[in-house]
């Protein structure tokens, strides 16, 4: 009966494998051994972060080191308060410029041509034409561009406060803000350069306010 006692070689293969148990397939370790977080499944911080808050958390050696990190705070709250000053944040902002309806009124400047900003550079070319030096012919271009700019100057002024009034009226009718100061606002900052404009212009030209 030699079918009985005959087995086949994909039999004694399997049976093999069988026999292998999960204890062996592992890598023999020491009994002292640790598992790291990564075969724990958790997570190591970033480096920079780490070092960042140490660098944060340590205390200064001496009275040279505390004066410099005090000079480096102050320097950088300085940098923080110029640049959220032009960004309009009212944590930074000077008393002029707080208030929504200080908000406004930048708006209302801010979403129109001026003539104010060009004023200081006609100035500039009035004061050079009128000069004894020039012509006659220079020197008296020179007044009339002089008057053209201070007529452009006062128009532009007028229409700024009677856009100020109305809006104003309209949107907080029950202010406590003078008036008068409002349109001050408004003008001073007509006559000064957009790009020099502080807080910076939150809208472009040709916004509906």
């Amino acid at each position: 009966m030699p079918s009985l006692f005959r087995r086949k070689s994909t039999d004694v293969v399997s049976d093999a494998i069988e026999s292998v148990t999960p204890e062996a397939a592992e890598p023999s370790r020491p009994k002292s051994y640790t598992p790291s977080k990564k075969e724990l499944g958790q997570a190591t911080p970033k480096r920079a972060a780490t070092g960042r808050r140490m660098a944060e958390a340590t205390p200064p050696a001496n009275r040279r080191e505390a004066y410099k990190q005090m000079r480096e705070r102050q320097r950088q709250d300085r940098a923080d308060a110029a640049e959220g000053m032009r960004q309009g944040d009212e944590r930074y902002l000077l008393a002029r410029d707080r208030g929504p309806e200080r908000a406004l009124v930048r708006n209302i400047v801010d979403s129109r041509r001026t003539v104010g900003t060009w004023f200081f550079a006609g100035a500039l070319i009035v004061l050079i034409g009128s000069s004894g030096r020039m012509p006659a012919a220079v020197q008296l271009g020179a007044n009339v561009l002089w008057l053209l700019l201070a007529l452009g100057v006062i128009v532009d002024s007028v229409l700024i406060a009677r856009r100020v009034k109305r809006l104003i009226g309209e949107r907080f009718p029950k202010t406590t803000q003078r008036m008068g100061s409002l349109y001050l606002y408004g003008i001073m900052r007509g006559l000064t350069f957009r790009k020099m404009r502080v807080p910076k212009p939150q809208i472009e030209i040709g916004t509906k306010v």
